[in-house]
C-alpha cells in the first residue's frame, strides 16, 4: 500500500501534466492530408467571405438573394416553428452559448489528463468573438427592419452573425478535436454531418426570426471555415508525429 501511495502523482505533477501536449503518431500521408485539409478550408473560407463581403458592400452578387431568402422564410412562419427557432437562438445566443462553452471547456479540462484540446477550443471561440466584433464594427451593416424581429428588438450591427459564427466554431471545432483521435472514420463523418446540420439550423433560425440577412450567415460560416482550418493546422503541427521524429511528450518512450 505504501509503495502504491508513493507512486501516485502529486498535485503539482498532475497540474504539470495538464499542460503537456498529447502527441500522437500517424503515417506521413495522414499528416499531409490534415495539412492539406487545413489549407483548403482556410482558402475556401477566405474566398467565400471576400465574395460575400464584396456583394454586401457593392449590393450585388449573393446580396441580391437576401430579400428573397428572407421572404421565403417569413412565409413559413408558424407558432410551433417559431418556438423551435427561438430555442435554437437562445442555445446559440450571447448567454446560452458562452455558458455551454464554459461548461464544456472547464469540465473537459478538469476531467481529461491533458488540457491541450479544451484550451484549443477556447482559443477558437475567443477568436470567433474577436472577428465578429472587429468585422461587425468595420462594415457597420444594418439589420432587417425591427418590426420583423420575433424575439425583441436588436439594433447592433448585422454582418456577420455572431450567433452563427459562434455555433459554427463550437460545433465544427469541437467535432474535429474529439473525433480526429477516433479510429472509426464512419463515426467521424456522421459527427461532422450532425455538426453541419446544427450550423445550418442556427443560420436558418437567425434569418427566420428576422435578425439577419442570408449573407450575414454565409459570412459567418465562411469565417468559421478559416478558424477550423487554423485549428487543424495548429493541432497537427503541435501533436502529430511520424515515425523517426523526435517526440517530447508522453509518446517519447513509445518507439513505433
Amino acid at each position: 500500500m505504501a509503495g502504491e501511495s508513493a507512486q501516485k502523482p502529486g498535485g503539482w505533477e498532475i497540474f504539470h501534466q495538464k499542460f503537456v501536449v498529447e502527441e500522437r503518431f500517424m503515417e506521413p500521408r495522414a499528416r499531409r492530408a490534415l495539412y492539406a485539409t487545413a489549407v483548403v478550408l482556410a482558402v475556401l473560407g477566405v474566398t467565400l467571405f471576400l465574395v460575400t463581403l464584396t456583394g454586401v458592400l457593392q449590393k450585388n452578387g449573393l446580396a441580391l438573394d437576401d430579400a428573397a431568402a428572407e421572404s421565403w422564410l417569413l412565409a413559413m412562419r408558424s407558432e410551433p416553428l417559431t418556438v423551435v427557432m427561438i430555442v435554437v437562438a437562445v442555445i446559440f445566443g450571447p448567454i446560452g452559448l458562452p455558458v455551454i462553452v464554459l461548461v464544456v471547456t472547464v469540465a473537459w479540462g478538469l476531467l481529461a489528463k491533458h488540457a491541450w484540446r479544451p484550451m484549443l477550443l477556447a482559443a477558437a471561440m475567443l477568436t470567433g468573438v474577436g472577428l465578429a466584433q472587429i468585422i461587425g464594427r468595420s462594415v457597420g451593416r444594418q439589420r432587417p427592419p425591427v418590426d420583423l424581429m420575433l424575439f425583441g428588438a436588436d439594433t447592433t450591427f448585422s454582418f456577420p452573425s455572431g450567433h452563427v459564427l459562434g455555433a459554427s466554431d463550437f460545433l465544427l471545432v469541437l467535432t474535429f478535436l474529439v473525433f480526429s483521435r477516433h479510429r472509426n472514420p464512419k463515426i467521424a463523418v456522421v459527427s461532422f454531418l450532425c455538426a453541419v446540420i446544427g450550423v445550418v439550423l442556427a443560420a436558418v433560425s437567425r434569418i427566420y426570426l428576422g435578425y439577419h440577412w442570408l449573407t450575414d450567415a454565409v459570412a459567418s460560416m465562411s469565417l468559421s471555415l478559416v478558424v477550423l482550418g487554423a485549428v487543424i493546422a495548429v493541432d497537427t503541427w503541435r501533436t502529430a508525429r511520424i515515425p523517426g521524429e523526435v517526440v517530447t511528450g508522453e509518446l517519447a518512450s513509445q518507439d513505433p
